[in-house]
């Protein structure tokens, strides 16, 4: 997975005006470069698991600091022992680069 280090140096830009949103081929490229996200429609996501409640909290934290960092903002689905993470990006009613640079520091973070 050489490629999530690609996308974890990379940092979020502002959705212009205008701007398309991803091709189904740009989408399954970048989705290769991911650990178990799932596209479903106009959205990726992935569930984590964790040991207990506490854990699952902590990695919530973690991940509402990267997205006010990139300013890119996830659904979160949220229970006792784990947590679902979706983006979309709901500017251009579809996926862009930034939702899979988001997913790579997600993971990165899980991985700590």
């Amino acid at each position: 997975m050489t490629g999530v280090c690609d996308l974890t140096a990379k940092s979020c830009k502002p959705c212009e005006g205008g701007a398309a949103a991803l091709s189904q081929a740009e989408i399954t490229a970048l989705l290769a470069q991911l650990d178990g996200w799932e596209q479903n429609g106009v959205l990726i996501a992935k569930t984590y698991r964790f040991k207990d409640h506490y854990q699952t909290m902590a990695f919530v934290n973690a991940v509402a600091w990267i997205s006010h960092r990139e300013n890119h903002h996830p659904d979160i689905n949220l229970g006792y022992n784990q947590c679902r993470v979706q983006y979309t990006t709901h500017a251009l009613a579809g996926l862009s680069e930034n939702d899979f640079i988001c997913a790579a520091k997600i993971d990165a973070l899980f991985h700590l």
